[in-house]
């Protein structure tokens, strides 16, 4: 690898030095201007900070079309029955060569460059700033640091830097969100903290910020939005509905009757993510109150999240495009009247008219559940399938998995800090996820048998390995 560098650096040096003059003559980069693309033309102008805010929000939805894909791809929540999409992260084969990394890599950073330059640039020469711009450049700054934490073991924090870890990230983003929460607090800025502190560990953290976010609106939602018409779309969108009979992701047959989360909603305006939402906050807390034993105020926080579900939107959609079929007819459950692992109710029959499917947040959790719900490990599981049901097409469940991304080769190759080997270019699979890779989306199912279930229950593999630094956090 360091010889590959220095023959890079070595061409890139032949080329500009053996050009003749004349070449600098005919083309100098350096002069060449677009008046509407200069920095003045966006730093110093009024409400130059509302635009560049605007940006921001173009590129969250850049990176969600890259962390989605990948990151459902790899959980166990869908198969991937095609190769349009990412042909290597079903099988968890997370590579450096594979282009997927390296767009979710820059888009990320991305984010956080935008946002830095907004903070330090844009905003202060914008005479039209104000405390609820600069709140959200903060925001934005943080989200970046906190997507690098989720999806990467380590990843550079600056152009070229050295690779820091996802702990450093975590409080990277906890400082950011701080900042923002002290010049103008919104709801969303407190659970994006209280996530931070949940995946760190931090059950003191997490639960304080997730209550200061719940005090000041139990049921928001925060989400990104994609243009239908002229970008960015909602490329998750397409693979779960507007592809149709190509019928490339299928879902786990115990989550069929949340599919599809996101389907078409006008020429315009593509389906949104919603990202940062209450729901997050009650899992937070009552998974903090099992880690205390506490099992009173996990029913509590439970059924305060079972009574936000049932306020949001549920579209009623037709999906009788999809045959459920992974190539072979009739192959995947497709009727109501079949029984998931002992469960029944999983299963929509969409040939039969349309289908009511969750936008925002469902679950298959009851309030009878939550009553029968001790203080074991079966209530644990109980609240790793709510979680897995609730962000089903959020891009959690990879991240609770354990699971983390590589830093792509041109980073490797180009930055002088990160050599093949190092920490962050080495995919992170815990050794209870390795095991079971080739089951994790696998099912038995004869066509039109009346049962179906999966070869394995992911959410007892994690609960079963809580005790592992790299799962269940509050254990």
């Amino acid at each position: 690898m360091r010889k590959m560098k220095k023959l890079i650096i070595f061409f890139t040096a032949a080329l500009i030095f053996g050009c003749t003059g004349d070449f600098g003559d005919v083309v100098d980069f350096k002069e060449v201007e677009n008046p509407n693309l200069s920095e003045a033309s966006v730093v110093g102008q009024p409400n130059s900070a509302t635009i560049w805010l605007s940006g921001l929000e173009r590129q969250l939805a850049l990176v969600f079309q890259e962390t989605l894909i990948l990151a459902e791809l790899g959980s166990d929540n869908y198969v991937n029955t095609q190769t349009f999409f990412n042909q290597f992260m079903d099988g968890l084969a997370i590579q450096i060569t594979d282009p997927d990394m390296r767009d979710t890599q820059r888009d990320i950073q991305r984010l956080r460059e935008l946002a830095i330059f907004g903070i330090n640039e844009v905003g202060p020469g914008d005479p039209n700033y104000d405390a609820e711009t600069e709140a959200e450049f903060n925001y934005f700054e943080g989200l970046a640091y906190l997507f690098s934490g989720m999806y990467f073991s380590a990843l550079p924090a600056e152009p070229v830097g050295v690779p820091v870890t996802s702990e450093q990230h975590y409080l990277n983003a906890i400082s950011a969100f701080d900042t923002a929460i002290a010049i103008n607090a919104k709801p969303e800025y407190h659970l994006a903290k209280a996530r931070a502190n949940y995946y760190l560990g931090n059950q003191s953290g997490a639960v304080t910020a997730a209550t200061a976010a719940l005090a000041l609106d139990n049921s928001f939602d925060r989400t990104v939005r994609f243009d239908e018409s002229n970008g960015p779309s909602n490329t998750f969108e397409d693979a779960l509905y507007e592809r149709a009979t190509f019928d490339d992701l299928q879902p786990l047959p115990t989550l069929d009757f949340l599919d599809p989360k996101y389907s078409f909603l006008s020429p315009n305006e593509d389906a949104p993510v919603h990202y940062m939402k209450a729901e997050e906050a009650y899992l937070i807390l009552a998974e903090a109150a099992l880690a205390d034993n506490d099992i009173a105020s996990a029913r509590t926080n439970l059924t305060s999240l079972l009574d936000l579900i049932a306020t949001r939107e549920v579209r009623s959609i037709d999906d009788s495009i999809e045959q459920r079929s992974q190539v072979d007819e009739g192959s995947r459950p497709d009727d109501s009247s079949i029984v998931v692992n002992g469960r029944s109710g999983l299963v929509l029959s969409r040939q039969d008219g349309n289908v009511d499917i969750p936008s925002v947040s469902g679950t298959s959790l009851t309030a009878d559940d939550i009553a029968a719900m001790q203080d074991d490990d079966a209530g644990l599981e109980l609240l790793y399938r709510t979680r897995q049901e609730v962000f089903i097409a959020e891009g959690i469940r990879l991240v609770d998995m354990g699971v983390k991304l590589v830093i792509d080769e041109n980073e490797i190759l180009l930055n002088e800090n990160i050599n093949e080997g190092d920490p962050g270019t080495v995919a992170v699979i815990p050794s209870f996820i390795a095991a079971v890779v080739s089951d994790l989306d696998a099912i038995n199912y004869e066509p039109g048998s009346s049962v179906a279930t999966t070869v394995i229950d992911l959410n007892e593999v994690l609960v079963a390995n809580k005790s592992s630094d790299q799962v269940v956090p509050f254990e």
